[in-house]
């Protein structure tokens, strides 16, 4: 090179690109990389995905934003990684105009967090007052568990010790703080209740850490996933009294409307036209009139939920659930519901959705008559108060009251139940909200054309 002349304009060098684990969505603050997609010395292109990732709520693949070669792994399949941290560092060319060190581009406006959902704090807490609340050290993510799942503070983690608690005993104490955080308030609680109970007795012929296997037992590992919704799903029986109410609808006059569209709207859209979009629409219209269903609690508040984010219970192929969330229910039309169901379960299955889809549900509804079953008692999604359930539309002989008189007649019925949480929730208010449910299911209008 002259050095009089100064750098060729046209020579270009090579620098890198750090890839960082990206933003995944409201509260997700770390995720474990489970595959690598791509090896040191393989070329990458723009948007190509380089590696898997899952976290607590779905799993999905960081892409690079440049092209280049992928010069070093920085993390090993297996390991739990925070947000933001560096993955991976690419080989990139340009020229000499472009950064020749280190460098990552920081993104402002479009990597600002989603607002969250409006709500209505009660009683007698201004939204400054909340704000300027200062958390105790034990709320803090300090440190979580082996699973990576849920996080403990260096106090709670002392006290565990020293009462040899283990984390998986851990694991089982509901908490009261943020997100279901456990707090020192919480284990000493559970400590003297642990203390003041007899144990139960052993017997000697079961092992005190399981069934042992008989031979002729397959011993199926759970899954990662698997392991998730155990630990979701008794963490939620362990938090909110449980209690299910139950109403039957009459849905012959739906079941005739879909019979005449769904093959029209199938060769116009491409989608099937199902019963769950429907039902997602008359439950927005019943929060709307009855809103304490669609609430959460905080500690000794109850948080009023001004957004209707319906989550759906999806069955994966692989046996397990993920609960993608129609955001604003009640502000779309039945076809706009219709088309985000079928696109969200598609991706769903096909493991393509990403965290902020799953996120931020305040009420959930679960199918069950896709599977043939008549009713049934679900758990309440935490921290949402309420869980619905639709069973099995079926025909039955019922009494059909007219002006001329009681006459029986063959129905298209479905038995609909609700699951509430008893802290906040009440068996008038729940009745109410499934009486509302199930007008808006029987007035359905019948003349509208998707």
């Amino acid at each position: 090179m002259c050095y009089l002349c100064g750098p060729n304009l046209n020579q270009t060098i090579m620098a890198t690109y750090d890839i960082v684990l990206p933003r995944l969505g409201e509260a997700v603050i770390e995720a474990t990389l489970t595959r690598w997609l791509k090896k040191e010395g393989d070329h990458v292109n723009e948007e190509d995905p380089i590696a898997e990732i899952a976290t607590d709520k779905v799993d999905t693949e960081v892409t690079s934003p440049v092209a280049g070669i992928l010069a070093k792994q920085m993390a090993n399949e297996g390991d739990v990684i925070p947000v933001g941290q560096v993955i991976a560092q690419l080989e990139v060319t340009g020229k000499p105009a472009s950064p020749s060190r280190d460098e990552t581009p920081v993104k402002e406006e479009e990597d600002a967090p989603p607002s969250s959902p409006k709500r209505e704090v009660i009683p007698g807490h201004t939204e400054e007052a909340e704000a300027c609340e200062i958390p105790d050290e034990e709320d803090l993510p300090h440190d979580h568990d082996e699973g990576g799942t849920r996080f403990y503070s260096p106090l709670v983690r002392s006290i565990a010790n020293q009462e040899n608690i283990s984390f998986k005993e851990l694991g089982t104490i509901p908490g009261s703080g943020k997100n279901d955080r456990l707090t020192k308030q919480d284990l000493l609680t559970y400590i003297e209740k642990k203390k003041s109970s007899p144990a139960p007795p052993v017997s000697p012929s079961q092992p005190s850490q399981g069934i042992a296997p008989a031979a002729t037992d397959e011993v199926i590992e759970m899954d990662r996933v698997r392991q998730l919704i155990a630990s979701h799903m008794v963490r939620s029986v362990q938090t909110s009294p449980h209690v299910t109410s139950f109403v039957e609808v009459d849905m012959t006059a739906i079941v005739k409307w879909r019979g005449q569209n769904k093959d029209l709207f199938f060769k116009r859209e491409g989608i099937k036209l199902t019963y769950t979009p429907i039902l997602i629409e008359a439950i927005a219209k019943a929060i709307r009139e009855v809103p304490m269903i669609n609430v959460s609690v905080d500690g000794t508040r109850i948080l009023l939920h001004k957004r209707i984010n319906i989550g759906m219970a999806v069955a994966l192929p692989s046996s397990n659930l993920i609960v993608p969330v129609i955001r604003d229910a009640d502000q779309k039309s039945l076809l706009g519901i219709t088309k985000q169901v079928n696109d969200l379960a598609e991706r769903a299955r096909n493991n393509k959705l990403v965290p902020d889809e799953i996120a931020g549900g305040t009420i959930s509804l679960t199918n069950l008559g896709s599977f043939g079953t008549l009713m049934g008692t679900p758990i309440i999604n935490q921290p949402q108060a309420a869980i619905v359930a639709a069973g099995a539309i079926t025909k039955r002989p019922v009494v059909i009251e007219t002006p001329e008189g009681d006459t029986i007649g063959i129905r298209h019925r479905m038995f609909v139940s609700v699951t509430f949480d008893h802290r906040v929730v009440d068996g008038a208010l729940a009745g109410e909200f499934l009486n509302r449910l199930a007008g808006h299911l029987e007035q359905f209008n019948t003349t509208q054309i998707l």
